[in-house]
Parts: C-alpha cells; structure tokens; sequence
C-alpha cells in the first residue's frame, strides 16, 4: 500500500510526539526539535508541524496557519468501547460522547492542539 501522509498544525510538537506515539502507537521517524516532527503508524505518516516550522510561516496575506478544525484522521476498530475504556484509564477525554448510526459507531479525541481523531466501530462488529 501507499504512504498516506497528512500534516497536522501543532502549538507543541513534544505534546504532539507524546500523544501520538503513547496513546495510538505512532513511531518517531525524525523530529526537529520544537519545530516539527515525523511520526507512523502503519501507512499512515503524520506530519507534525509547529510555530517554528516552515509549514508554521504566514501566507502571504498574514493568516498564520493554526491547529484545529473539523478534518481528522479515522482508525477503524473492532471494540468501540474498549478503546474509549484504555484511553479514559490514559486519561484522555472524548470529545463527545459516542455517536451510532446505521454505518456503525464513532467518538472523537483531540490532540493536546485540537486536531481531532476519530475512532470508528463499523456496524455488525
């Protein structure tokens, strides 16, 4: 398969590096110091990118880009439940409760800069 890579907009890379590799089992590639980092899972390639970075530089008319939004990488998973369960005892926090559907289940989690996840339990698992 192909490398998927996404870049994420983080305040604090060394958060982001912690987050990521304790709690979803992302591996460091290679990290810059507090300016970027490069961590992954599988094919996944997630590409941390702080103030500091090139990515960080305003565009041209002065907007700084910035962490957050509604956009968010999706992990399918077999037990809904029991991954909320291992990150609440991590001490992570949903942010929002889960929600069903005829498709299956899902809950969000946010990164220490607001960059969500989202963890999918397909129906019929």
């Amino acid at each position: 398969m192909t490398t998927v890579n996404v870049r994420y907009m983080v305040d604090a890379v060394d958060a982001a590096v912690t987050f990521y590799t304790h709690h979803f089992g992302f591996e460091v590639l290679c990290q810059a110091g507090d300016a970027f980092a490069d961590v992954a899972r599988g094919d996944l390639r997630l590409l941390l990118s702080g103030p500091k970075s090139s990515a960080g530089r305003p565009m041209s008319d002065g907007e700084r880009p910035r962490p957050g939004g509604w956009n968010r990488i999706h992990f399918v998973v077999d037990d809904l439940e029991g991954e909320v369960d291992r990150l609440a005892q991590a001490g992570l926090k949903p942010r929002n409760d889960v929600v069903s559907g005829p498709g299956g289940s899902q809950v969000l989690f946010a990164d220490p800069s607001g960059n969500l996840l989202e963890l999918f339990q397909p129906a019929g698992k």
